[in-house]
């Protein structure tokens, strides 16, 4: 039979059950993981009940296929490239990073049923997969490699933050907070900051028999410093009855940016399933800065 990207997800083993990566054991809707306890670090999330795959998908699922070995705490990374495909990972300035070093991932040579175009905007094409690098395809993913040469990916382009230097990937830090036994869902955007030049503001849901309180918010601050690293802790870290989702229960990250940018939503809000959620948020974030 033909290879798909479902076929090559079904060949990788899924974790022992008492593994650290237990919230793969769960089945949700994959509109959720992100915010619902999966584990976003290393990408990986359950698909079928014997098998892992990854929450890549087009050409890095496509050309990276061989699954590499599970880390100490059980989960998986995306693995090697598969033959006659050439995948890198380059900093800003175009120089290949360094293994642990986080970057921009590349495809270097095309593989079979690669995008050729977008039908009626080559234009477009060509900026948005080809303008980065000369005579590279970039998939738009931030990557790291491990010293066995096996491709880590941390999140979209779009969602990784540049705070004084460091990348942090919003799914990252989002998967920390909902680690901690009082985190229900969470949610994670970047602000502007003069002198970062971008802050992580976390929004946080509360699990029931758990009360919103000063010491909690400098607790769940703690946890993420602790789970990731002093960098990645919230500048700002606000409690939030319900996140705003649309009817399908995808967390609209653009409408809490502009929320803490502007203070207000002037986007298209049609998919949004309740626009009460923006009214409580307006008035905690107004009230945060008094």
């Amino acid at each position: 039979p033909k290879s798909s990207p479902s076929r090559m997800k079904a060949t990788v083993p899924r974790p022992p059950a008492d593994s650290s990566s237990a919230p793969c054991e769960r089945q949700r809707s994959r509109s959720n993981r992100r915010s619902s306890g999966w584990p976003q670090h290393d990408a990986s999330y359950s698909i079928a009940p014997r098998a892992v795959g990854t929450r890549v998908s087009g050409p890095a699922l496509t050309s990276l296929g061989i699954p590499g070995r599970p880390s100490r705490d059980g989960l998986f990374t995306i693995g090697l490239p598969l033959p006659s495909t050439e995948i890198a990972i380059l900093d800003d300035a175009g120089k290949e990073c360094k293994p642990g070093q986080e970057g921009r991932l590349v495809i270097r040579k095309p593989w079979p049923s690669m995008i050729r175009t977008i039908h009626g905007d080559k234009e477009r094409f060509k900026k948005t997969y080809w303008s980065d690098y000369p005579g590279l395809y970039t998939a738009g993913d931030g990557a790291r490699r491990d010293k066995d040469g096996n491709f880590w990916i941390i999140g979209r382009l779009d969602d990784v933050l540049n705070v004084s230097g460091h990348r942090l990937g919003t799914a990252e830090i989002e998967s920390a907070l909902v680690s901690h036994p009082a985190v229900a869902e969470a949610a994670v955007i970047g602000r502007p900051d003069d002198l970062k030049g971008q802050a992580v503001a976390a929004f946080v849901t509360l699990k029931g028999g758990f009360d919103e309180s000063p010491e909690l918010r400098e607790e769940l601050r703690g946890h993420v410093g602790k789970v990731i690293g002093a960098i990645a802790k919230p500048d700002d870290l606000h409690f939030a009855p319900g996140l705003p989702k649309t009817r399908s229960g995808k967390i609209m990250r653009r409408l809490l940016k502009e929320l803490i940018t502007t203070g207000t939503v002037s986007g298209n809000v049609t998919t949004l399933e309740d626009f009460s959620v923006i009214e409580n948020l307006q008035r905690k974030i107004a009230g945060s800065k008094q």
